[in-house]
């Protein structure tokens, strides 16, 4: 395992991502808990030591569990993160509340790496009016108590935004996690952000490395292009090793779901192979042709205030297949669950990290299936 400086500590630069934990059925809630202790006992073996938890994954349930497989390893032996769930003012104003429900779901006394969550245009004005709703001030005095060690962010934003940030609470935010990866370089502005972090001499932390398993797979003619430079390497490893290839990246999240992917992934960590510059133009060139897809990593985010409860990020999957081919396995769902029961209130667009349209595409994806059925 590779392993990065960041300041008295030494962490493995892979961390394991805990919102894509394996499930029961197709029930997100509901933890394989056997499944999971597998993955968690594995990571700790082979040298992973960060964790990286929140408040809201997997319905709640993601904080539980992982403070159920740590408490099994003595606590100054990992790292653990998660972060303050500032979707809503409500929380905003709750955070003592929340902070301490928090460390007693992880049944810890301390956070490693604790984050503002998903920094937005939304949240942006509740997370800087410090004055109104107190929460930078509440987590400076938890650092300062010991409750936290180290301060991050975590962003989807535009780059403004996170700038914003930055010029208010700079001082005290020691690292920043983005969503980075060969796709989001140019789809997201990434390349922007990595250089305002590196301006500002702040370490990057990775979210998002295969954008939710979209960059594990590939279409055939590019998987074989990739295939030639590096006939050795699995596709999911260019992701990680595209990483590798740019300066103030010192944390890698993977959300692994199954011994493959954990085995593979820290196969990959065991080395240091960035990409060159003839194999990063490869990447930049099949990006290219990527970008027409709808961008969803099937956060589910937008599906826990869905008060139509439907499954977005499946419902987008079948979108993506360009020759609506994915609509057959859409039309045979109950009424209740087709893209026409979207009410178009937006409420999940509101929370989305890509800012996708969402009742854009459920009503083209209604008209499309009219138009099948007549």
């Amino acid at each position: 395992m590779l392993y990065n400086t960041f300041k008295d500590k030494k962490l493995s630069a892979l961390g394991l991502g805990t919102m894509r934990f394996p499930v029961v059925g197709d029930d997100y809630a509901n933890i394989d808990l056997e499944k999971t202790k597998e993955i968690f006992d594995y990571a700790i073996e082979n040298g992973i030591n960060y964790f990286d938890t929140a408040f809201g994954y997997h319905n709640g349930n993601s904080e539980i569990v992982c403070g159920q497989m740590l408490k099994n390893y003595p606590r100054d032996s990992f790292y653990l993160a998660s972060k303050f769930p500032g979707f809503s003012e409500e929380n905003v104003i709750n955070h003592e509340e929340i902070f301490e429900k928090q460390l007693k779901k992880c049944d810890v006394e301390y956070f490693d790496f604790y984050l503002f969550h998903n920094l937005f245009s939304r949240n942006a004005p509740w997370y800087l009016d410090d004055e109104k709703y107190g929460l930078y001030t509440y987590l400076c005095k938890q650092r300062d108590a010991g409750r936290i060690k180290h301060l991050g962010v975590s962003c989807h934003c535009d780059l403004e935004t996170l700038r914003a940030f930055l010029d208010k609470y700079g001082k005290d935010i020691e690292f920043v996690q983005i969503q980075l990866n060969w796709l989001d370089w140019t789809l997201q502005d990434a390349k922007a952000k990595v250089e305002l972090l590196n301006e500002r001499n702040i370490p990057i932390w990775v979210m998002e490395p295969v954008r939710g398993g979209k960059l594990a797979s590939l279409a055939q003619g590019d998987e074989e292009a990739l295939k030639a430079l590096r006939p050795e390497e699995g596709i999911p490893a260019w992701a990680f090793r595209y990483l590798q290839s740019i300066k103030g990246v010192t944390m890698v999240l993977s959300g692994m779901s199954n011994m493959q992917q954990i085995t593979d992934n820290i196969n990959t960590f065991s080395s240091f192979k960035p990409l060159s510059e003839e194999e990063n133009a490869t990447l930049a060139k099949i990006a290219e042709g990527m970008l027409n897809s709808v961008p969803c990593t099937a956060c589910r985010y937008c599906t826990e205030g869905c008060p139509a409860s439907l499954d977005i990020p499946e419902l987008i999957k079948a979108y993506n297949r360009k020759d609506y081919e994915g609509l057959y396995g859409v039309k045979k769902l109950e009424e209740d669950k087709k893209p026409s029961a979207c009410i178009g209130c937006r409420a999940c667009e509101a929370v989305c990290p890509q800012n996708i349209k969402i009742a854009d595409i459920m009503s083209e994806m209604a008209e499309l299936i009219k138009e099948k059925e007549e």
